[in-house]
């Protein structure tokens, strides 16, 4: 398989120096970097200390006088050469390195036509800029990014981790759900697709693997580097808990029980129940699904389950 070719455009005004060479490394995990432009006043105290990292890393200055305050004509250039080189079908994808939503239509316009689009800021990069790239990388957690992290989420703007596990609950649920097992490199894609930010640095992690079994509701299976994820436990507890339904509503006899009463003593004896392991969005939905067990309405219109 080939190589992508990217092009990297870096939005000088917002962007430390100190990342160029974290950037460039990122980067080159992707594929080949192609084009290398930085754009910025060059003329200004504000840029001195990237000059002298241009020259050692093949970075090519695009000078834009600050003519009018703010820095609107920087960006213009910038999203002036990022068109051109689109249409020269020369590269597979862009990166483009800011830390500001001046670029979230640019970013969305390169991906309509095509383009994958890796996004590179700090923590203070505004959402809308990052879920409109392919994939978006926090400068913060290049180079030393083990460093201070203790296993905890960064910053306000770091999805939580409760909404990934979830995430990763109903992608393994879906594909049980279909008769497939899930590979954890697929759950991976899945997430990014899902929130072009994630990415278990943001958390203290290196390894997708180690995030999702520190969460202690995974397993991991690995058979000839290939590593399938399962619900913990799913497999053994999901029969048992519907045999304790069943059991419960043959005792309730013809009259049966209240679905509010026996989703009360289900989640009593079973503390992790959630209806959401087994596909359904409802407590009702689910016990609609057990085998010999049908819901009904008695005469308060109230729903309650027993035995057919």
């Amino acid at each position: 398989m080939e190589n992508k070719h990217f092009a990297l455009l870096i939005d000088a005004d917002n962007i430390s120096a100190k990342y160029i060479g974290d950037i460039l490394e990122e980067l080159s995990t992707y594929g080949i970097t192609t084009y290398k432009r930085i754009y910025g006043d060059w003329t200004s105290t504000q840029a001195t200390k990237w000059k002298g990292e241009l020259l050692e890393n093949s970075v090519i200055p695009v000078q834009q006088f600050s003519n009018t305050v703010g820095k609107n004509a920087t960006d213009s250039t910038l999203i002036i050469d990022a068109m051109d080189i689109l249409y020269t079908g020369n590269v597979d994808g862009f990166c483009i390195v800011s830390s500001d939503s001046d670029f979230t239509r640019l970013a969305s316009r390169l991906r309509e036509s095509g383009m994958e689009v890796i996004g590179m800021g700090e923590e203070k990069t505004p959402r809308s800029f990052r879920v409109a790239c392919t994939r978006f990388v926090n400068l913060e957690n290049l180079g030393n990014q083990d460093e201070d992290k203790d296993g905890k989420d960064s910053k306000d703007n770091t999805i939580s981790r409760e909404v990934i596990y979830n995430a990763i609950t109903n992608i393994i649920n879906e594909n049980e759900n279909k008769g497939k097992s899930v590979e954890l490199a697929s759950v991976g894609n899945r997430l990014v697709n899902m929130y072009p930010d994630f990415d278990v640095r943001n958390y203290g992690y290196s390894l997708l693997s180690k995030f999702v079994e520190d969460a202690g509701l995974f397993l991991l299976e690995k058979r000839q580097n290939v590593i399938t994820i399962y619900l913990k436990d799913n497999k053994q507890s999901q029969e048992e808990i519907r045999n304790y339904v069943r059991e419960i509503v043959r005792k309730a006899g013809k009259k049966g029980i209240g679905i509010s009463e026996l989703s009360n003593l289900v989640y009593n004896k079973y503390a992790n129940f959630n209806v959401k392991d087994f596909g359904y969005s409802q407590f009702s939905k689910f016990v609609q699904g057990i085998e010999n067990v049908e819901l009904y309405q008695d005469k308060n219109d109230r729903k309650r389950a027993r035995e057919k």
